[in-house]
């Protein structure tokens, strides 16, 4: 099991170490354009042909996308409260907490640990938190709806398109396939890498709360998790997958929406980089459980 475990974790945290050293070096990264690569191009490919050539039940899809969504509405609910009851602003707090980084660091974690199915249901996972975190994480942050700017986010398409090839049994030419194959493929690394990159940057504010914070998200999230999978009965690579997705580190996209709309940026990325290290000790942790369960 420990073999098991450190090779599930070890690529994951290496390539993003590789992404920190480099920042940390002084040696330029263009992170605006690896974004826009990775954002609109690699990882909307990978999600394509993940998803197109999955050999998974159709239930497995809706089971996953079902207990996504309702994770994080009782996330939505719990976090709130527990934030009011700190008395820290819901606004700036909440977003981190409930959005998890199912992009960077939860579909390599899942690939790894459950292979292309475990990959293609956690880019079900992955797409459900984005549009959340793009419409309703602004709204919490803002109190402006955008739908739109969530709807202008390729992976949904592409993971739309992915279930749809899948359920009809739908193929593209082999040469088409390949090539749009090819160009997800960098889609893992890239992020990865991004990921030290944008950890590195970051400025801490107030670590002691960050990391009171980032136990304090493991904990709720971890929980809500494991509610979600005991009333929907989830199993295997399902319960995996959903678990395993919601106890990833605080996500990049909400230090990105607190800094947009002024929403004490600084703390956010305090827990961000607390959590995304706290995350070393907590992900072998949680496979430990999943996998022997």
């Amino acid at each position: 099991m420990l073999l098991q475990i450190v090779e599930i974790t070890a690529p994951v945290f290496l390539l993003a170490s590789i992404g920190y050293i480099w920042a940390r070096s002084g040696v330029a990264y263009d992170m605006a354009f690896v974004t826009r690569l990775g954002v609109n191009l690699s990882v909307p490919c990978l999600v394509f042909s993940v998803l197109a050539q999955a050999e998974i039940e159709p239930s497995a899809f809706s089971d996953i996308a079902i207990a996504g969504f309702t994770v994080h509405v009782l996330l939505w609910g719990l976090l709130w409260a527990f934030l009011r009851a700190a008395r820290l602003p819901v606004a700036t707090y909440q977003p981190p907490m409930v959005f998890a980084n199912t992009g960077n660091m939860g579909l390599a974690v899942c690939l790894f640990a459950y292979g292309e199915s475990g990959l293609a249901l956690a880019m079900v996972m992955f797409a459900i938190s984005a549009g959340l975190s793009f419409s309703i994480g602004v709204w919490i942050v803002a109190k402006e709806a955008r739908a739109t700017e969530a709807l202008r986010q390729p992976i949904f398409y592409a993971c739309a398109l992915g279930i749809l090839f899948a359920w009809q049994g739908w193929t593209l030419p082999g040469w088409l396939m390949s090539g749009i194959g090819l160009v997800g493929q960098i889609g893992i690394p890239l992020m990865l890498i991004t990921l030290g990159v944008s950890v590195s940057l970051l400025k801490v504010g107030d670590i002691g709360r960050a990391a009171a914070l980032s136990l304090s998200k493991v904990v709720i999230c971890g929980a809500a998790a494991l509610v979600v999978v005991a009333a929907l009965g989830l199993e295997g690579t399902v319960r995996g997958v959903l678990i395993l997705q919601m106890v990833m580190p605080a996500g990049i996209t909400t230090y990105i929406i607190a800094q947009r709309y002024g929403a004490d940026p600084q703390a956010v990325a305090g827990l961000v980089v607390v959590s995304t290290v706290m995350s070393i000790a907590v992900i072998p942790a949680v496979l430990v459980f999943v996998l022997a369960g």
